[in-house]
């Protein structure tokens, strides 16, 4: 008898799930050779290991964890790193504020005034995120990893926005008060070369603070978005800037603070659709042995063969998924921009799209080449936020006004996949009948054979699993994701 976990859409947006046992026959007791609905297993057929997965404590997050009374906030904590949890092993952090934070801020006041960065302090951060990143661990059942991510250098090291740039614009579109003239950590702008050695600096200082309060940073992107000036927090860098200030300044840096060993730097760290080019820009006979992967974001839609390609042309980096989330806020489909009409889509239907769009992108990016998978904000409240710009997106787990929390599919949807496939997982080959059904599948460290099938569609679909001479089958009902477990 072999375990199949499976969860359904109800009309009203629950998440139905249950657990039931599933016979194993013996391929050879079969009355007749077993050919149609077949989906194969090869467990020595074996692709990349898996690292794990995650999600990102911002500093809305963290704030909104706090709010919550002891006990409830373990529990919401929990959900993601608990026994019974997610089993999530990284974290992502910005290192500054981000649009996720609850004001803009960053660790030296005034870098002009200050060059040597002698007053360098993370204590905004001691105020949310690291108190959150310690009970987060103290609950761990896996030894976490953080991914730090800096979303803009400080202004006064930057050129001021390009006025010219549609993305940095954009703001002005939605009724935003556009970018000024002068430099900003919004709406983009690029950092001087000038400042390349003070922001190197400013990074390895950024690390070595999170260390000294005992967080296991171990990987370090250059830059989030490194392609796009948004409303918010960021920086636009070329492929040639990007790998000049990674070999010139920032690989340096860590080396002289003994770091280089220990923290991966990972290029790009935005959509999927550039991602091979900026590899391609970035790295070369020098930059290769100082880059640990290649980051990337779903913003731009699935581009699963760009993952594919990138595997394929550089077998040694990190593939690592590092952020996504539904851009609109929880329940409520489209942007709710003032001139378009209000989308007639229930709160449930909503949900239900965005889980069905993460396990489609979990399904992609694992059989695609992805080591590492991280979604972006651990929590947010109803409207979405908070956040020190206007708007808010959705998650997986809602921070609601009663000082309780509520989960909702996205969270259950990838429980299939973190809750299942350990760290260190193989991902293992497969075939299947038809589209009727998207799947992945992996091998775990102790043997059991983890199967994991999105059905999308309004029709049920059936299967019957081939592996190792044995028979296992499987229905799969419309609006399902299973996850099948074959014990070794």
């Amino acid at each position: 008898m072999q375990c199949i976990q499976i969860s359904s859409f109800a009309a009203d947006g629950e998440a139905i799930q249950t657990t039931r046992e599933a016979p194993v026959t013996p391929e050879a007791a079969e009355k007749q050779q077993v050919e149609s609905s077949v989906v194969n297993l090869y467990p020595d057929w074996e692709y990349q290991t898996i690292d794990g997965f995650g999600g990102a404590m911002t500093e809305s997050a963290a704030w909104l964890f706090s709010r919550m009374e002891s006990g409830t906030r373990k529990r919401a904590l929990s959900a993601f790193f608990g026994p019974g949890g997610l089993g999530i092993k990284f974290v992502r952090v910005s290192i500054d504020s981000c649009d996720y934070s609850l004001e803009e801020y960053q660790a030296v006041e005034d870098p002009l005034a200050d060059p040597e960065l002698a007053s360098f302090s993370i204590k905004r951060d001691k105020l949310y995120v690291i108190p959150m990143l310690k009970e987060a661990m103290a609950l761990s059942t896996e030894s976490l990893s953080v991914l730090l991510s800096p979303w803009s250098p400080p202004a006064c090291w930057k050129t001021p926005p390009d006025m010219n740039n549609d993305m940095a614009v954009y703001g002005g579109f939605l009724g935003i008060k556009g970018p000024s003239k002068e430099p900003s950590r919004c709406y983009g702008g690029s950092l001087k070369p000038e400042y390349y050695g003070s922001w190197a600096r400013y990074l390895v200082k950024y690390v070595q603070a999170y260390r000294d309060e005992g967080i296991p940073v171990t990987m370090l992107s250059i830059q989030n978005e490194a392609g796009a000036a948004t409303m918010w927090d960021s920086c636009v860098w070329t492929a040639e800037e990007e790998k000049v200030f990674l070999r010139d300044h920032l690989y340096p840096a860590l080396q002289r603070a003994a770091l280089a060993e220990s923290v991966g730097i990972f290029i790009w760290d935005h959509n999927k659709e550039r991602a091979l080019e900026r590899a391609l820009g970035v790295i070369d006979e020098t930059t290769a042995g100082q880059i640990a992967g290649i980051a990337f974001h779903w913003y731009s839609g699935d581009h699963f063969e760009a993952v594919q390609m990138l595997g394929e042309r550089f077998p040694g980096k990190v593939l690592m998924h590092s952020e996504c989330c539904p851009l609109h806020k929880p329940g409520v489909a489209g942007m709710g921009l003032p001139f378009l009409p209000p989308s007639p889509k229930t709160a449930g239907a909503v949900d239900y799209e965005d889980a069905v769009r993460y396990a489609h992108e979990l399904i992609g990016d694992l059989n695609a080449g992805t080591r590492r998978w991280i979604d972006w904000n651990l929590i947010v409240d109803e409207a979405g936020g908070p956040r020190h710009v206007p708007g808010g997106f959705a998650a997986g787990m809602i921070a609601q006004g009663d000082g309780s929390f509520r989960t909702n599919l996205i969270h259950h949807y990838v429980a299939h996949f973190a809750q299942y496939i350990r760290p260190g997982a193989k991902r293992i080959g497969f075939s299947r009948y038809s589209d009727a059904f998207e799947m992945t599948a992996v091998k775990n460290p102790d043997g059991a054979l983890i199967a994991v099938l999105l059905n999308k569609g309004h029709d049920d679909a059936v299967a019957a699993l081939r592996v190792m001479g044995q028979i296992l089958r499987v229905s799969l009902a419309a609006h399902t994701i299973a996850t099948i477990v074959i014990e070794p």
